[in-house]
């Protein structure tokens, strides 16, 4: 008999694209065929942290179709609709994942530097770390994600600014940076990839980096490669349910961005001081007095030593989720999804400044705009492509139904946890997990008789105490798996 994974993929359709490419239309991310304004509820995804991304293990969190398949349907519960994705290793295969993610609704947003050594531009010395060997693995990440229509963008650079110190000398190779990866997307991808930045919140520098990086050498947006198309802020300035709209100083970021012509949104968001998270900076966000904003990315997916998780995640393929999940979730079941979709015209019309001095408020900021010369050699790739280049391609999905256990945030294990087609991009859907918890807590079930409570949306919570990434759960969740299996065939 056929393994269930072969029987799977026998019975699954073709695999459709679900999602539009996005493109941006001035202040917006927009649809690129029904131009609907589209706003990013997403969430940060570094399983592991940055340290698991080291010369010795390059696994990245895109490279394993079963640990996605378990993330993505906990993000498509949650409610998102793009993450983040820090760490790439370009010779890897992330056909799985990225097919897994674009089925459910979800967008990707990249980051192009890695930690390792060579891999990113270094504040301390743009100038020697800016290189061919450099600028061929940031090619190398486009060419291994290019070809997905859910590539949303791409980060140049990621708090490569971040005091006046460092303002200096860095601002031109950042615009060299996004210019060699734009010329290159429009060479090889076939359509436009985003390219843009993500700033650290220092005040002091905040607004002279966005001003630095939305202007335009040209005096028009579309002639100016080495402009920014979009712009991303790691802010956790709101802190707590008694933080508030002025206190956070979110008005003094609505004032700073009030004439931006490219799309900002947080890079990074949610304080955690204090824990647990109840995230009243959603409404805020995602409300009528920051509709300048473009969304943003909640800080992160996984639980890491700093404390920011949303899911603890197991060496045994396990997870349980975190109170933080359940009330990030009911945030999002409270927006008005219709209104963010609908798009201001005048917003979408916008000429960028043109480059100059007078932009820049603070004097110990750059005032040059002249781009740095590439590394010997660059034309050449950027016309010609990276050798043996990775490609990457839509791939029908093996399996829709979770096989490895999880647990709801009071311990109880979650049935029928599986993703589900959508067209277009994903959005909360009204469920709320935490509330599967609580029924399952309420329940007369005793951890040693495995009772279960009902959920929404198919998924129900059986009571399995303590135990919360016992192999015995594993067992009973794949014991569910098959006994889907034994009904398809």
């Amino acid at each position: 008999m056929l393994p269930f994974t072969a029987l799977a993929a026998f019975f699954l359709p073709p695999l459709a694209s679900a999602v539009n490419p996005l493109v941006v239309s001035s202040q917006n991310f927009a649809d690129s065929l029904t131009h609907d304004r589209f706003v990013i509820i997403g969430v940060d995804y570094q399983p592991g942290g940055q340290g698991a991304f080291n010369p010795t293990n390059t696994v990245d969190p895109l490279s394993n179709g079963t640990l996605c398949l378990r993330d993505a349907a906990l993000m498509q519960k949650l409610g998102i609709n793009t993450i983040r994705w820090y760490n790439v290793d370009p010779a890897l295969n992330h056909d799985e994942c990225a097919s897994i993610f674009n089925e459910i609704g979800i967008y990707m947003i990249v980051d192009v530097n890695s930690p390792l050594a060579g891999q990113s531009i270094d504040r301390g010395k743009p100038s020697s770390s800016y290189t061919l060997s450099y600028l061929e693995h940031i090619f190398s990440v486009v060419e291994s994600l290019r070809s997905y229509p859910n590539t949303l963008g791409f980060f140049a650079g990621n708090e490569i600014i971040n005091d006046i110190a460092t303002a200096q000398d860095n601002p031109p190779y950042i615009r060299a940076v996004q210019k060699d990866i734009k010329e290159y997307i429009a060479n090889h991808a076939g359509r436009t990839i985003p390219v843009g930045y993500s700033a650290a919140d220092v005040r002091e520098v905040l607004q002279d980096t966005w001003a630095y990086l939305q202007c335009s050498t040209s005096g028009s947006a579309g002639n100016d490669t080495s402009r920014s198309d979009f712009f991303g802020l790691n802010s956790y300035s709101w802190c707590g349910s008694s933080a508030t709209f002025e206190s956070s100083r979110y008005s003094d970021l609505v004032s700073t961005f009030s004439n931006t012509t490219i799309p900002v949104f947080f890079s990074e968001y949610g304080c955690n001081n204090p824990a647990p998270r109840v995230f009243d900076e959603v409404q805020a966000l995602y409300g009528p007095q920051m509709t300048i904003m473009s969304g943003g990315l909640v800080y992160e997916f996984s639980q890491e030593v700093n404390n920011f998780g949303l899911v603890s995640l197991y060496g045994n393929g396990t997870a349980q989720l975190l109170g933080d999940y359940d009330n990030l979730q009911r945030q999002y079941n409270q927006l008005n999804l219709s209104s963010l979709k609908s798009t201001n015209r005048t917003a979408t019309s916008l000429v960028p400044p043109t480059c100059n001095s007078s932009l820049i408020t603070n004097k110990g900021f750059s005032t040059d705009f002249k781009i740095p010369r590439a590394p010997s050699g660059a034309a050449a790739v950027i016309a010609n492509g990276i050798s043996k280049a990775p490609t990457g391609s839509i791939v029908s999905i093996p399996e829709t139904s979770v096989p490895l256990a999880v647990y709801a945030s009071n311990g109880g294990l979650i049935n029928g946890l599986g993703i589900k087609p959508v067209q277009g991009a994903n959005s909360p859907s009204g469920q709320d997990m935490g509330a599967i918890a609580s029924a399952s807590s309420s329940s007369s079930a005793s951890p040693t008789t495995g009772g279960s409570a009902s959920g929404t949306g198919g998924e129900s919570v059986t009571s399995v105490g303590a135990g919360a990434v016992s192999t015995e759960g594993v067992t009973l969740a794949m014991a569910v798996f098959l006994g889907a299996a034994a009904w398809i065939i």
